[in-house]
């Protein structure tokens, strides 16, 4: 598993559509597997899970994605799987890795 979280400063909608349009877009094989939503007051929160498949793995890598916003106080948790053929170990995080990389190249263009 690889794990990458941030904090920002923006709007809950508009952060959370630029980075499906982003993952969605950024990889022939990618996919949206299923999402919830949820909110209390001003606090909301929202989990997405997308897949796309690994060139390096030969297999599918799998990523959730969590957003929570508090107003325009933002947080985001990303955690990858799936990455490896190993039955008792991880040989390799190559294929979680570069999803993750992937979206971490994303939010650094994000301008809330």
């Amino acid at each position: 598993m690889a794990r990458l979280e941030r904090h920002f400063q923006g709007d809950f909608q508009h952060l959370l559509h630029y980075i499906h349009e982003g993952i969605i877009g950024g990889s022939i094989s990618a996919t949206f597997e299923d999402g919830s939503d949820w909110q209390d007051g001003s606090t909301r929160v929202a989990v997405r899970v997308y897949e796309r498949y690994s060139w390096i793995g030969s297999n599918r890598v799998s990523m959730s994605v969590t957003l929570v916003g508090n107003g325009n106080s933002l947080f985001l948790s990303a955690i990858t799987s799936g990455g490896s053929q190993a039955v008792f170990f991880k040989i390799n995080r190559f294929g979680e890795d570069s999803f993750l990389g992937k979206l971490d190249t994303l939010l650094a263009g994000y301008r809330g």
